[in-house]
């Protein structure tokens, strides 16, 4: 085959290979598309794709082809410089050997990995944007020296992987994210809608089976009392603390037949707080004290998060890195406004206040060098429509850094019962739709929570203005 042949050839497989994997945002999915392209690109007996886990600083095994992990046995993993692939990930280089792979020095065997059949190995670093994501290796049980040709093909098919594994690591995380606010918006809503602690518990240890695939759990009291248990003992198990104002009161206790990953933990952290929460409102109800105000905010946030990611999650051809951070600013403001209530133990927000607060939190976190100047007045609003005011402002004055000129303002003042929002900035305007995921979310605040107008004016800079009455 001519050489203007092979290069056709080569091309038409990277096309075709990244076309095929970037059709899922699946992660799983992804990396199994990946070993079976990939291999039968290059025409090879096998393929194994690994994922760099930079907590653990580790390369693990994810998917296979042409071969397969014996069932029930410890998924294989190694270090970065350990083993063939290992040595691809460290040195950022492809690794090729001809023949007898397994005789060579930097070979790890794996007894549940039948890696030894193989004579040959090329194994290339999946990296994207100087950042390790994975590795990934090809084999053939005849020896095959890979030419400079093929080389290059798999280091271009992994460096276009990398790009695609690292979307789907962000949508694995965004969805993760939906389905642990979800849960604890269940948990939230069972602990305020409940007089009754033996319903809270029941709704915390059967959310928390449900939403880790546990075994089981149960709520331990500080007398040793088990509150309530549900399910069996598990290979594996987690006991976390139940802290009320500095003082352990409890303990949640999870089992399941599989290892908890970090992000299991933190989100069973998270169900342990609203055990406590759900503990001591259970005793206060016993007590004849009701304490449901801070449940219900807790509850009507949690929902609103959830609602905000799933609308999120609807938008397409969106950057998936800017979506979360998106997502991230509209959950500190909804986080600001219920601060500021605790703060104050009042059931009203000064505006003035808030939006000083999300100002210089949004300025430090997006943007350097830009010129902001605020005049704010005192303005009082009822908690649950101060928070509709903080996703609308969030929006828009992040709109205002990301696409505004050099210099942004902010005005908020209260006229003839009316409160007015302004926010201008000195840019080239608006240009293209008006109609994106964070405009939407404006338009349906301003017009459901606040019962107001939104006026967006682009000409010299852009001046975005919410009205609605006090």
């Amino acid at each position: 085959m001519s050489l203007v042949d092979t290069t056709s050839r080569h091309l038409r497989l990277l096309t075709e290979t990244i076309a095929t994997v970037n059709s899922s945002l699946d992660l799983q999915e992804v990396l199994e598309l990946v070993a079976s392209k990939v291999a039968g690109a290059l025409a090879t007996d096998a393929c194994f794709v690994y994922l760099y886990d930079e907590r653990a600083d580790e390369l693990v095994l994810r998917a296979t082809h042409g071969s397969r992990v014996e069932e029930m046995t410890r998924t294989p993993r190694m270090r970065p410089g350990e083993g063939i692939t290992g040595v691809a990930a460290a040195e950022r280089a492809p690794v090729m050997i001809a023949e007898q792979a397994h005789l060579d020095p930097r070979f790890k065997q794996f007894p549940n990995l039948p890696e030894d059949e193989y004579e040959s190995i090329l194994a290339v670093p999946i990296v994207a944007r100087e950042t390790l994501e994975g590795a990934l290796n090809v084999r053939t049980r005849k020896p095959r020296a890979f030419t400079d040709a093929e080389i290059e093909l798999l280091v271009a098919i992994a460096s276009q992987v990398a790009q695609t594994i690292e979307h789907a690591r962000l949508y694995e995380r965004a969805q993760r994210r939906v389905a642990e606010l979800e849960a604890l918006a269940r948990i939230s809503e069972a602990v305020s809608e409940s007089l009754y602690l033996e319903e809270s518990l029941e709704a915390i240890v059967k959310t928390t089976m449900e939403s880790l695939h546990a075994t089981g759990a149960a709520l331990v009291l500080e007398d040793g009392k088990i509150a309530w248990p549900e399910g069996r003992p598990g290979a594996y198990a987690v006991r976390l603390p139940l802290r009320w104002k500095r003082r352990q009161i409890g303990e949640l206790v999870c089992d399941r037949d599989t290892l908890f990953s970090p992000d299991d933990e933190a989100l069973l952290e998270a169900i342990a707080h609203h055990a406590a929460v759900a503990l001591e409102h259970g005793r206060a109800v016993m007590r004849g004290v009701l304490a449901q105000e801070i449940h219900h905010r807790v509850k009507n946030n949690l929902q609103s998060v959830a609602s905000l990611l799933r609308l999120q999650a609807r938008a397409e051809h969106v950057d998936p890195r800017k979506a979360l951070q998106d997502s991230v600013n509209r959950i500190l403001a909804i986080a600001a406004v219920h601060e500021v209530l605790t703060e104050h133990r009042e059931d009203d927000v000064d505006l003035g206040e808030l939006v000083d607060r999300l100002r210089a939190m949004l300025v430090q976190g997006l943007v350097a060098g830009k010129d902001v100047t605020a005049e704010l007045e005192s303005v009082s609003l009822a908690g649950q429509r101060a928070t509709a005011l903080a996703l609308v402002f969030t929006e828009l004055f992040q709109n205002a850094l990301e696409h505004g000129g050099d210099n942004v303002s902010v005005a908020l003042q209260q006229r003839n019962g009316e409160v007015v929002l302004t926010i201008a900035d000195d840019g080239a305007g608006i240009e293209g739709d008006r109609s994106g995921t964070g405009l939407s979310i404006v338009r349906a605040l301003v017009h459901d929570e606040l019962r107001g107008a939104f006026d967006l004016e682009s000409g010299t800079g852009t001046r975005a203005r919410v009205v609605f009455p006090v």
